[in-house]
């Protein structure tokens, strides 16, 4: 009997916060039962940012580089498979609640085609049976019903509030959202996917995609309250954001964008965190209810659970909000996989800390539910961690990602920073010891990790750090050449005149 397959994404989710993972104040205490029926992967990390290039990395196991879906807005090329086609190929019916960012490849669309107006579409291959991002949408209409005071404007629901004082420049405690704990929007899309598998008489593959912690931070009563801003951890920063900026001339043009520094009001800054970890600590309530749900229904000994994230938070440090640039902050998450099988009993309540990344979930999913794994995927499965709680050979020493920073509405960061469109980007390469961060057209950056955590000094220019930086930019290349050739490889075996030649080693192709 095929396997049912539960993947869950939560929105914006810093890796290091898990009660399992030893944080010191959010409480997971669901995800910490689910990670000890599982696998946990500590040094698991996003391969960019911000939503949407991060999430055509997770559906498509491809790096940035190589899928080019490089910004919000931009257009996921329909040449790419995804782990939802793959899982059709198998008799599967993947379905979608909640949302997956993913703009509709134009050539596929004409006319006044109203997906062209949507950059918030849905991955191809998932039925979508709860769409978050469809306006007014389900969620919308059942707050109208409930007798809500809905906006007009959709997006503000989710930081609909009573009048009262502004506590974004730190004058009182969070306000609460208005909706009902039982009725926001995490509520009802765990409640919705519930109804879903509830229904299903054969294996299913669903996708649950959560918007919470992600912005507005704004939480129902008690979430809002749960955690006291004074007791937060503290913000990682300078003393000033001038000094802050001094590291490097990206992180000065990024601190002058208003829309990514962080406020200076340290009581505004610790509520956000304080309603951050509250939001998190309400998805982990429902992810108990869904666990329990499962087992109740006897689909728990035969359902593969994966819960991530797309990418982090900055939440002030380095001056910095949202997800951009080459800080961990952004681009550490959590990861855990709780695969059923015998084969996986012995690793159960496993931490791993070797470095995992996104692009591994797709050919996590397929391997699991025994399909091939596309020659584009520039992951690997994570299988030989789950069933022997050990790396295999020749496995990954270091995480790679990367940030795409031009404006498809100005030209701000080329007029700021002297470079031309295509050199508004960066890539980063970090292992236990260095991270090296490489511009097109701007200085590296080199940071000791185990001397300096908080990646504040840089040593890319001291001297003695010269033949670590030249260590670190050849293997970057290296990986660079690597992933270029591999695209190119699947690209030409899907090209027509070359199927037929390619088809004894890449049999997935052949008839494409």
């Amino acid at each position: 009997m095929q396997p049912n397959i539960l993947f869950i994404t939560a929105d914006q989710w810093r890796g290091e916060c898990l009660s399992h993972a030893g944080h010191p104040m959010v409480k997971t205490p669901h995800l910490d039962a689910l990670a000890a029926e599982g696998v946990s992967f500590r040094k698991h990390f996003a391969n960019c940012a911000p939503c949407a290039p991060s999430r055509a990395s997770i559906h498509t196991g491809m790096y940035l580089q190589n899928h080019r879906s490089g910004t919000n807005m931009t257009p996921l090329d329909r040449r790419h498979s995804n782990w939802a086609l793959e899982l059709r190929k198998a008799g599967y019916d993947p379905v979608l609640l909640g949302y997956t960012d993913t703009v509709p490849d134009p050539r596929f669309h004409t006319g006044n085609d109203p997906a062209l107006m949507n950059w918030e579409g849905v991955l191809p291959g998932l039925k979508a049976i709860l769409d978050m991002n469809t306006d007014p949408g389900e969620w919308y209409s059942y707050c109208k019903l409930k007798g809500y005071d809905v906006p007009a404007f959709k997006p503000l629901l989710y930081a609909l509030r009573e009048e009262g004082p502004d506590w974004e420049d730190g004058a009182a405690a969070p306000i609460p959202l208005s909706i009902h704990k039982d009725d926001n929007d995490t509520a009802f899309l765990f409640d919705r996917t519930m109804d879903y598998i509830g229904d299903q008489k054969t294996p299913w593959a669903a996708h649950l995609s959560i918007m919470r912690p992600h912005p507005p931070w704004v939480a129902s009563e008690p979430y809002n309250a749960l955690y006291d801003p004074d007791d937060v951890p503290d913000i990682i920063r300078c003393d000033t954001s001038t000094d802050e900026g001094e590291q490097h001339p990206w992180l000065a043009y990024q601190l002058s964008r208003r829309t990514y520094h962080a406020p200076a009001n340290e009581k505004a800054i610790r509520r956000h965190k304080a309603v951050y970890y509250g939001l998190m600590t309400e998805v982990d309530y429902h992810m108990g209810r869904l666990v329990g749900f499962l087992k109740e229904r006897g689909l728990y000994d035969n359902t593969l659970i994966v819960f991530t994230s797309d990418h982090g938070e900055q939440m002030g440090d380095h001056w910095l909000r949202g997800k951009c640039g080459y800080f961990d902050a952004s681009y550490h998450i959590p990861l855990i996989v709780r695969d059923p099988r015998k084969k996986a009993d012995k690793t159960r309540g496993t931490q791993i800390h070797s470095f995992t990344e996104n692009v591994d979930l797709m050919p996590t999913l397929l391997a699991h539910a025994g399909v091939e794994i596309p020659v584009q995927c520039d992951g690997a499965a994570l299988t030989p961690f789950i069933e022997s709680g050990s790396a295999p050979n020749g496995w990954r020493g270091e995480a790679h990602w990367e940030f795409d920073f031009r404006d498809a509405t100005n030209t701000e960061a080329e007029d700021t920073l002297g470079l031309s469109l295509h050199q508004c980007v960066m890539n980063i390469i970090r292992d236990d010891k260095y991270k090296y961060v490489h511009f097109a057209g701007l200085p590296p950056l080199l940071f000791d990790l185990e001397n300096d955590p908080g990646e504040f000094k840089n040593l890319a220019d001291d001297p003695t750090y010269q033949g670590v930086v030249l260590e670190y930019a050849q293997k970057l290349l290296s990986w660079r050449m690597t992933h270029d050739e591999q695209t190119l490889t699947h690209y030409a075996i899907t090209h027509e005149g070359l199927k037929e030649r390619a088809a004894p080693r890449y049999p997935l192709f052949a008839g494409s």
